[in-house]
This record gives structure tokens, sequence and C-alpha cells, in this order.
């Protein structure tokens, strides 16, 4: 695709901006329609429907957790963007990073160690992406409970496409990676 040309287009009456869309430019484009509903009306539950809030009370194989702490959680993302996909999350009720106590914050960082240790183990990935999306505009799916992303990562992986694309091809499913995760956490 060539880059738009100013005079390419020269003497071109339009009265509408509709009238537009073929004219090419600088940019590839990926739509992703099926984001609009998030773009327009988020994914934050109420205040008392927290996921991370319930998924304590229910059992490990419902909740997808795959270790307990004394501060934190580890369980599958139940919309991984890879196999093996898991989030350490504290027990209270915290949105951010700052406002976790100094144990909540030790226990979020040993919970990663041992995560990624044995993911490694178990999916022979290459290497990991971990992260924290702070607040709704930083692009948090739930913001007012703090959780750390752990994605596992393989040299041959998509990179990019399945987030702005919509698409993953996920080979496990969820129970199964989470018992196998659950199976080799140390005791």
């Amino acid at each position: 695709m060539s880059a738009y040309q100013p005079d390419e287009f020269e003497g071109v009456q339009t009265d509408a901006a509709a009238d537009l869309a073929g004219v090419p430019d600088a940019f590839q484009r990926l739509w992703t329609p099926h984001r609009l509903v998030y773009i327009q009306h988020g994914q934050q539950p109420d205040e008392h429907a927290c996921p991370f809030c319930r998924a304590p009370e229910m059992s490990d194989e419902q909740s997808l957790i795959v270790a307990r702490g004394t501060h934190a959680y580890a369980l599958l993302n139940l919309y991984p963007y890879n196999s093996g996909h898991l989030l350490v999350c504290p027990y209270r009720h915290v949105a951010t990073y700052d406002e976790a106590t100094p144990e909540e914050v030790a226990e979020i960082g040993e919970l990663t160690q041992i995560a990624m240790r044995v993911v490694k183990q178990v999916s022979k990935c290459d290497g990991f992406n971990l992260g924290m999306n702070q607040g709704r505009i930083a692009g948090a799916g739930i913001a007012e409970h703090l959780h750390q992303h752990i994605v596992p990562r393989w040299a041959l992986d998509s990179n990019f496409f399945p987030i702005v694309a919509g698409t993953k091809a996920l080979p496990r499913l969820l129970g199964e990676v989470r018992q196998e995760i659950a199976e080799a956490w140390p005791a």
C-alpha cells in the first residue's frame, strides 16, 4: 500500500466524511467492532459482585484458584491471553498497588515468583509478561481489585494479534491447566 499523496485527490468533491472511507493513508487497520461494547459500557462489575472477592469463597476448581496464601492467592485468568495466564490477587478488596499493605505486596511478589517457576516447569514457556493495569483508564479489566498478570510466552506465539484482532487459539482447557499448575505448586 502506498502512502497518501495529497495531490492524488485534488479536485475531488465530497459532501460527507463517509465518502473518504476508501482514501488511502499511511495506516494499516485491524477492525475490532466486538470491543465497542467494552469501550462504551466497560466491564466493571458492581461493587458487590467483584469476582476477585468472590473467588476465594468458592472451591479452587470452580474459581480456578491454583494456590492460596495468607494475604493473596493465584488463579487462572478466565479470559487468558495464553494457556497458563495467571492472576495474583490480594484477598482484601484494594484497587491499586500503593494501597496494598507491605505483607500483601510481599506475598503478591512471592506468589508471582512461584507461579513463574511452576508455569515454566509445566508449560516449557520461553518467557513471561508481568503487569498490573492500575485504574480503568490504564486498561484494568477489574479496576477496583488489584491483580497482577502473569502471562507465559513462547518464542513462536503471536504477540499483539490476539489482543487487537480478538482471536486466540488456546490449546488446553482451563480446568486441565488449573489442575496441572495446582499439582505442581510447592506445598
